[in-house]
Formats: C-alpha cells, structure tokens, sequence
C-alpha cells in the first residue's frame, strides 16, 4: 500500500460491523516481499501502525511471486479475517481470488500498487503513491539540468519488476517529459527487479554494450545503489561521469545523495501504516471511503539530502 502520514487511534473496541467478539479487528496482509530497504521499513511501518492501532494483523511475505500472493488471500478468506490488504506483485490477474474475496464479504484494501482490473467494486480503496508523477518528477529534473545542453543525452534505465505498477508508471511518466526535447534517449532499459544485486549485474551489462552513458535513471534506490558499485568498478565517478535519478528516497539511497553519488530523489514513502489501520477500521464499520488516497511526497538534490539525513526514519 502506498501512503503516508495520518495518525491512528488505539483501540478498536468501538468500532462497529464484522469485527470479533472481543472487538479487535483482523488484517490478514499480503506483503510483496523483502526486496528493498523501502519494502522492509515498508512492512516495519505496517506491523508497528496494526499494533498501535489494535489492529490484530496475519502477515504474509509472497517473496515476489504472485501465485503466493493468491494462496495468501485465500488462506486469509478461509480464515474468516474483517479485512485483507496487499501489495500486489503485479497488476494483472487479480479479478478471481478478489471475486472470492468479495464473495465472502471480506473487503480489500489495495497498498502501494494497484491492480488493472476493470471491476473496481472488487476493492474499497487504493492507497499510494502516484507512480507515473513521480516518473514525470524525475524527467522534468533531466529536463532542467540539461536545458542549455545542444549534446544528445544517453540514458540506460533500470526498471522495476516487469509488469508491476510502479514499474510501468514510473517509466511511462519519465518517458513522456524526456518524449518533448529528441536529444534524450534511452539507450538501454531493462529490469533490476527492484534488487540492489540485480540493479548491480544490469548495470554492468549496460555498461559493456553503452559506452557513452550519460545518465541512469533507476526506479528505486536500491537499484541506484547497486548501479554505483558498477559504476565505481568500471573506474567511472557516480554523479559526474554519469548523473543518477532514483525513486524513494530511503536512508541508503539519501546518503549516496548527500555525498554526491546520486544526482537526484524522488521520494516515494514507504509509512503507509498509520493510514492503512485507519482505512480497515472504516471499512470494517461499513463507512465510505475515498476510491483513491494518494500519498504526499516531495523531491531531493543533495543538500536537501544533507538536512533531512539526520531525522530519517527509514
């Protein structure tokens, strides 16, 4: 799930609707998996923010397979939980366990992804990030640091997952800023599965069949991360030889910022917690809630890295 902020109240006692008798609800979530720091302070945030809250919570970790996912669902639909919430690996093929679940008067929460299906009564609400403004965010910082610039711009991009939406958004949204001036272009594009080793190993590829890079562009930091390590072994400077644009602005990520390693971030928060209980205790009760809450996020250049290094809680 995507979102951040919002604060929560402890105790559920009050809440009315499918609850249990002792008034505690119970959340069976589905986590994509452990593949970056984002995803970890991620999970972190969701099983603190259930505990605070009351909030009786059945986790999963899918290790980045669907099909896991699916068996996750049903197991939690056979549990007879209040509410079910997760972070979908990818976005399509969703409409039949999420029918079952429907089936079974279960609602669901989707967190930080979505799902492309044509139903939405299949779910209460999304709560995430917009995946394709951040991408747009990322292009228009390109665009400005070579507005002056009459060179062509070689770009290599380090995708997420193939077929998840983050993925798909972030590279659509990037795409479409960089489409205006023809002297950027992606010279390379392939997955690093959001993984800093994979990241790494594609990086190392790109830089065997691209000689001339200019700039990465990596759909999360981790990626970022291990891209630099590449970089760095291949005697190139990460930052001069070849700027760096990531997404989510975790610790790891906001240091390589702060010493000049990264160029650019694009946070994408990964504190979903608070609002997530907030949202299962209102659909639990039967209340309305919006189809989309987005996530309020910013962007960083190495000194704002700097000041906010010291207070970062992921």
């Amino acid at each position: 799930m995507t979102g951040c902020g919002g604060s929560s109240t402890p105790g559920a006692s009050t809440d009315t609707g499918k609850v249990a008798d002792d008034g505690k609800i119970t959340m069976g979530f589905s986590q994509v998996g452990a593949e970056s720091g984002w995803r970890t302070a991620n999970t972190k945030s969701v099983q603190e923010s259930a505990k605070s809250a009351g909030v009786e919570l059945k986790f999963s970790d899918a290790q980045q397979k669907q099909e896991n996912q699916i068996k996750a669902i049903r197991s939690f639909v056979q549990q007879k939980v209040d509410v079910i919430a997760f972070s979908p690996v990818v976005e399509s093929g969703w409409d039949t366990v999420l029918k079952e679940a429907q089936n079974a008067k279960i609602p669901v929460i989707l967190t930080d992804r979505a799902v492309d299906s044509a139903d939405k009564t299949l779910y209460k609400t999304f709560l995430g990030s917009d995946f394709v403004e951040e991408g747009k965010k990322a292009g228009q910082w390109l665009v400005e640091e070579y507005k002056d610039s009459k060179d062509p711009v070689n770009i290599v991009e380090l995708q997420g997952t193939t077929g998840s939406a983050p993925a798909n958004d972030r590279k659509a949204g990037f795409a479409e800023v960089i489409a205006a001036d023809p002297k950027f272009k992606i010279a390379a594009s392939q997955t690093g599965d959001f993984t800093r080793a994979k990241g790494k190993e594609v990086m190392e590829a790109f830089l065997k069949s691209t000689p001339d890079i200019d700039v990465l562009y990596a759909h999360n930091d981790d990626m970022g991360l291990g891209a630099i390590e590449a970089i760095e072994g291949a005697g190139k400077v990460p930052g001069k030889d070849i700027k760096i644009i990531t997404v989510d602005a975790v610790k790891d990520g906001m240091q390589a910022l702060a010493d000049g390693k990264i160029s650019y971030i694009v946070e994408c928060s990964p504190l979903l917690g608070p609002q997530l209980m907030d949202l299962a205790k209102k659909v639990v009760a039967g209340e309305q809630v919006p189809e989309r809450v987005v996530t309020e996020e910013t962007t960083f250049t190495q000194e704002q890295a700097k000041q906010a290094l010291p207070t970062r809680q992921y």
